[in-house]
């Protein structure tokens, strides 16, 4: 558990940005107003009452609140919680909640809960620190019914014990609510982070996910409302900066030719999906303030399938949450049209209907409600559509939320690629090749016949001889849905010949701004004169999130290379590039992003400069000391990057990127080994990167053991059998025997 901790921390800096599916000038979809202003709900109450009491008591109405005895839910009646060597008492003082708990100096001290956080399944409390800063508490109050077992104090990280100096500990940067939390919570945010002081003035309009979080703010509407009951002719149709222009005016008309559900008049626009995708995915934030009706993609970037996140077929993993908007975009029914208030009330944010009746709003329920369809008794478990087509994922200990992949089962996957599947989710006992076989006898004509995009994913992931054919293969295929082909070229790269360059061009020029951001994070290796025959154009792109990526693309080409308006782009979106980072400058990660940018530009005392304000911001930031020891090597420091690494290795224990580094250092200073020991160790807790064998059979060559080396290549291409690097290694000791 804490390697996958800090392998998370190491991915975060380098994290694949990309955007929801959306062609060019998508940005014309929203109507801007003329510097509108918040007004509040209870201004909205006025003239939308229905709507404005169905938000009332809804999640996002709840989403935070002042602690008070109306809102906590938890336990504070001298209550003892100890769970992994952790000690909480909860208790009151006055109208005070009180949680004395170990604090950010080891020792337990008593802490004032300060908000509320959540209320269904589980609530959170926030607690005040200096510098403007609110910290999650490590303990959380499980909302459930007794009788479903809650009504309970949890750890948020059970079965581990996260101490004062932990990156996951409450009190550090990983539990910051400025960060991690506050945008999604409340309306109108401004994180107002300061690096100068490394301190918050965070502010909001309200604190909870209120009208104007969805609509915009609303001073403009009230004027237009006003104008209109005044008899007076508007200026704009409604004033609101943001417009949902297919709710309610589309119906679910039912084929003749495929008995399945086609929306009418068809989908063309993705404003509600992306507005829902702001909080409801997993992303990051390019701008201060995200303005309301902007595309996903111009004010946040969205990761792709990423590994660490996702199974290859796109399901989403346990150990870290993706908030369904990943899952969704793979669906057939998002490339059918549907979009989140077909089933979810955008007020009330609970089901338009209960059970399979919720389906079967657009599904014929003869056809689909049916032993025929479903195989299993009518008003089981196993009748109800969910629970094959999407299987729940329990997160925070609780919490738990559907797939909405919208899946097939497909236990034949499970079989091919080691993924979960709903079948075996219920029938634990019983095989997937069980699960396989009678889906076959049901449908034999099913999709498991068919080939599945997580095959060709798998294989870029796992290095399979037929990777490069089968990823190129999903990018010429336009049906395969925009997140994977934005995958499939992040991961074509370490694949690519003279067969596949055609390819990466092509998902540059894509019209999904998703594939073009991916596509430019994937050439940033490649020669500066195909990326700038790439990439230049890109630079004034109407995407935020793509220029972005163009910069970094470009970063590192000669500045008399750029000619022209090319020049003048690149120097405008540099710096707004630069101010992006410091805005977000209470993290490690943006000080890495601007070590890569001064590295690209050869000045290396600036590089090292930012990696250790990195390292001031997060002291256990295991990528900025790796990078930092590089830095080293490429001064020829070799004894200063072994100090840097060692001092890593004190901070996150048998850390494999950290024993990789320091096992090549200690090459350089010709201790080969103790260099073969660490080299082993990373090899061995990294054994999906080949690149960590072929250094490590690399070093017991050099000692003389090639038939470990054999060995070590042999069991390192069973898992990639497509690595170039481990074949052309394995036969030089071939051809050596």
């Amino acid at each position: 558990m804490r390697d996958r901790h800090v392998i998370i921390a190491a991915t975060l800096f380098a994290l694949t940005w990309v955007v929801a599916p959306a062609p060019r000038g998508h940005a014309g979809e929203t109507t801007t107003m003329a510097a509108p202003t918040h007004i509040g709900s209870t201004a909205c109450r006025a003239c939308h009452p229905k709507q404005f009491e169905q938000w009332q008591g809804s999640h996002h109405d709840l989403a935070m609140q002042l602690a008070n005895e109306a809102t906590v839910l938890g336990n504070f009646d001298d209550k003892h919680h100890q769970e992994n060597g952790i000690k909480t008492h909860f208790f009151r003082r006055g109208p005070k909640f009180i949680a004395r708990t170990e604090g950010p100096d080891g020792k337990d001290a008593d802490f004032e809960i300060t908000y509320v956080f959540g209320i269904d399944p589980l609530q959170q409390y926030l607690i005040a620190f200096p510098g403007g800063r609110y910290q999650v508490l490590g303990s959380s109050w499980d909302a459930r019914p007794k009788e479903a077992g809650g009504q309970r104090w949890y750890s948020n990280y059970p079965g581990e014990t996260i101490h004062f100096d932990d990156v996951l500990h409450w009190t550090q940067q990983s539990q910051n609510w400025n960060h991690m939390c506050a945008e999604c919570h409340s309306t109108n945010l401004r994180k107002g982070y300061d690096a100068s002081s490394d301190s918050f003035k965070t502010e909001w309009s309200e604190i909870d996910v209120a009208c104007e979080a969805c609509h915009g703010p609303g001073s403009a509407h009230q004027k237009q409302a006003s104008q209109a009951a005044s008899g007076k002719q508007p200026n704009e149709a409604s004033g609101l900066n943001i417009d949902f222009p297919s709710v309610g005016l589309a119906s679910w008309l039912i084929d003749p030719r495929t008995s399945m559900p086609m929306r009418n008049p068809p989908r063309t626009e993705h404003t509600e999906v992306e507005l829902c995708a702001r909080c409801h995915s997993r992303r990051s934030a390019l701008v201060e303030a995200p303005e309301v009706g902007r595309p996903i993609q111009d004010t946040h970037r969205v990761s792709t399938l990423d590994g660490a996140i996702y199974h290859p077929d796109g399901q989403p993993r346990p150990e870290e949450e993706s908030y369904v908007y990943g899952s969704f975009v793979q669906s057939a029914m998002y490339g059918a049209g549907v979009t989140c208030s077909d089933c979810h009330d955008p007020h009330t944010a609970t089901l338009r209907a209960s059970g399979n009746d919720l389906c079967s709003r657009c599904h014929t329920k003869a056809t689909y409600d049916s032993p025929k369809h479903h195989q299993h008794k009518a008003g089981s478990t196993g009748a109800q559509c969910v629970e094959c087509h999407m299987p729940n994922t329990t997160y925070m200990g609780v919490d738990e939320r559907r797939d909405h992949g919208l899946r097939i089962p497909r236990p034949d996957l499970s079989e091919a690629l080691g993924t979960p599947n709903a079948c075996n989710g219920c029938h634990s006992s019983m095989t997937s090749s069980w699960a396989a076989h009678k889906l076959k006898t049901w449908f034999p004509n099913g999709r498991h016949t068919t080939r599945h995009w997580g095959e060709a994913i798998h294989a870029g992931q796992w290095t399979a001889a037929d990777a490069e054919r089968l990823l190129v293969g999903l990018l010429a295929t336009p049906s395969t849905p925009p997140i994977v082909r934005a995958t499939a070229i992040g991961l074509l790269p370490r694949f690519a010949s003279q067969n596949s360059l055609p390819a990466f061009p092509l998902a540059i020029d894509d019209e999904s701004a998703l594939v073009r951001t991916s596509a430019l994070e994937a050439i940033g290796n490649f020669p500066q004169e195909l990326r700038l025959e790439w990439a230049a154009n890109l630079l004034n792109d109407p995407v935020r999130s793509v220029r972005q990526e163009a910069v970094r693309a470009l970063a590192s080409v000669p500045r008399e290379q750029l000619k022209g308006a090319i020049a003048k782009n690149f120097d405008n979106q540099l710096a707004e590039y630069r101010a992006a980072q410091l805005r977000d400058g209470s993290r490690p990660e943006p000080y890495m992003r601007l070590a890569e940018l001064a590295l690209a530009e050869n000045d290396l005392d600036l590089a090292e400069s930012e990696y250790r304000r990195a390292l001031e911001r997060n002291s256990s930031f295991i990528p900025a000391f790796i990078n930092l020891a590089d830095l080293h090597r490429v001064r020829g420091a070799d004894e200063e990057a072994e100090r840097v690494l060692r001092q890593a290795l004190a901070k996150s224990g048998d850390q494999p990127d950290v024993r990789h580094a320091l096992g090549l250092t200690l090459i350089r200073l010709s201790r080969v080994h103790e260099a073969t020991t660490e080299l082993e160790r990373a090899s061995k807790g990294r054994p999906e990167l080949p690149r960590y064998a072929y250094v490590f059979a690399a070093a017991l060559h050099q000692q003389g053991e090639s038939n470990r080396a054999r060995s070590v290549l042999s069991e390192a291409l069973a898992l990639h059998p497509g690595d170039r690097d481990l074949q052309s290694f394995m036969m030089s000791l071939a051809r050596e025997k």
